[in-house]
């Protein structure tokens, strides 16, 4: 008798790879530096946007929104430092200092912050205080948000999440 021998090759898909953003200018659970704090308000600051990117992008993604919000600000509803929305689905990160820049991809739209200003608005909480920052990017199921000219960041906030197919964070804190 012989001997009959069979061999199988599977070809199984890879795992899905998790959603992650990453900074080689913000650590999590690190304090930020100053490149990153406000120029006003008291801070003496760079103001600068940090470097932000992102794997594992959900299958079906068609653009990205970021924001970076501090839920500690005495506020009542917190404080939104940036929100960009509508940054294309082939975009996998931003340059440190991209807000308000050329560096930023066509059609990208960033929103007022709490301070009043278009773009990015850098930490700069009360003195004495620790406060958290969360970076988070969000993947978008249309390559552009139906927002009005001057949306509200609750606007943003609400149509961002309402089209989101998932979204990763980190978190950083400052305080001076």
């Amino acid at each position: 008798m012989a001997a009959l021998m069979l061999v199988v090759s599977l070809s199984l898909p890879a795992a899905a790879q998790e959603f992650q953003l990453t900074s080689t200018t913000v650590a999590e659970g690190e304090k930020l530096t100053n490149t990153h704090v406000f120029k006003g308000f008291g801070c003496d600051g760079q103001n600068q946007s940090p470097q932000l990117s992102w794997t594992g992008v959900p299958k079906g993604t068609k653009s990205f929104a970021i924001n970076i919000y501090d839920p500690d600000a005495p506020t009542g509803s917190g404080w939104w430092h940036w929100n960009v929305v509508n940054i294309p689905a082939s975009v996998r990160s931003l340059p440190q200092g991209a807000s308000g820049s050329v560096q930023l991809p066509k059609g990208v739209m960033e929103i007022r912050n709490d301070y009043g200003q278009v773009g990015f608005g850098g930490a700069c909480p009360p003195p004495g205080e620790v406060h958290r920052y969360v970076f988070t990017v969000y993947a978008l199921k249309q390559e552009s948000l139906p927002l009005p000219e001057n949306p509200s960041n609750a606007l943003v906030g609400f149509m961002t999440r309402a089209n989101s197919l998932g979204s990763a964070s980190m978190t950083a804190v400052y305080h001076r």
